[in-house]
């Protein structure tokens, strides 16, 4: 593990109400071992070179401490954005771990996106945050079939093993749901698909299923994702050149996904819009409507 310097550890989130409502970012590593083909951290507008290669940063946690506790307005800690917080890595350093103690002791929240099992290590320190602020859990789910996951996310546990570990946390009374993002067109783009990571989400106690839609390529991004499509799925590149050629976004092509997906989510009583998910676990909001009743 090399150990990068570092200034600041948290930033304050722009436009953080668009994205689960979060007020502050951090990313406790730089860079990802779980190889996933879509990653649009992958691109060149991140400057993080070697994406492949995961770095932690000097001292991070004790500039955390001093800067949670210079902070004048709590709130929620969004982790995992750029890099995932549970990598192979952190099953022995324990950064994140200790990131969430000091998220705990000075009463902030928390969410966190991950593709690791990882996470219900925490349980304990995820449940002490739970009990004061608020806590919501997203596991990335492209595919309910684990040879599918497997090809696409090669580099981290298969989606049946990520449905376990949510289940977990549910029981637990944790807020948890999937992000079902990105759809890839010709790979996790079947209605099936769409159908299954749904039911398979409730199933295990998710309380929404969040979608962006398709996939982002742009620049070194674009050229790692084809690459990885030569080799797990062959002569599919062409097909991307021939229907979205330099597209920053491309989207599948079935335009009936959207409409299942609304139709599945409301079939299971899954929450699916951003300001809903938000309206659900933000024990702020709650309490300001109580005191209104």
């Amino acid at each position: 593990m090399e150990f990068i310097e570092a200034k600041t550890i948290l930033q304050r989130a722009t436009h953080g109400e668009e994205w689960f409502g979060i007020d502050y970012n951090m990313n406790l590593y730089k860079g990802c071992c779980h190889k996933c083909i879509y990653c649009d951290s992958r691109s060149n507008c991140y400057q993080v070179e070697n994406f492949d290669r995961v770095r932690a940063k000097k001292d991070e946690i004790e500039i955390l401490s001093q800067e949670l506790k210079s902070k004048r307005k709590k709130g929620v800690i969004g982790i995992g954005a750029m890099s995932d917080t549970y990598n192979h890595f952190e099953k022995q350093y324990k950064i994140t771990r200790q990131a969430l103690e000091l998220i705990s002791y000075y009463n902030f929240g928390v969410s966190i996106e991950t593709k690791s099992n990882l996470i219900v290590r925490d349980i304990d320190i995820l449940n002490e945050i739970n009990k004061k602020a608020d806590v919501i859990l997203k596991f990335t789910i492209t595919s309910a079939d684990d040879s599918l996951s497997k090809k696409v996310e090669p580099g981290v546990c298969v989606s049946s093993e990520r449905l376990k570990a949510m289940k977990q946390l549910s029981k637990e009374g944790l807020f948890v749901g999937t992000l079902l993002t990105p759809i890839i067109p010709f790979i996790t783009d079947s209605e099936d698909n769409i159908r299954n990571v749904i039911r398979l989400s409730y199933k295990n106690g998710a309380k929404f299923v969040f979608s962006m839609g398709g996939v982002t390529l742009r620049e070194n991004q674009r050229e790692y994702f084809f690459e990885r499509l030569d080799k797990s799925f062959p002569k599919l590149k062409e097909k991307y050149i021939k229907n979205y050629r330099n597209n920053y976004f491309c989207y599948p092509l079935n335009k009936n996904l959207g409409k299942i997906f609304k139709e599945e989510c409301e079939k299971y009583g899954l929450l699916y819009k951003m300001s809903d998910i938000v309206k659900a676990y933000k024990k702020e909001i709650k309490q300001k409507q109580l005191t209104f009743i």
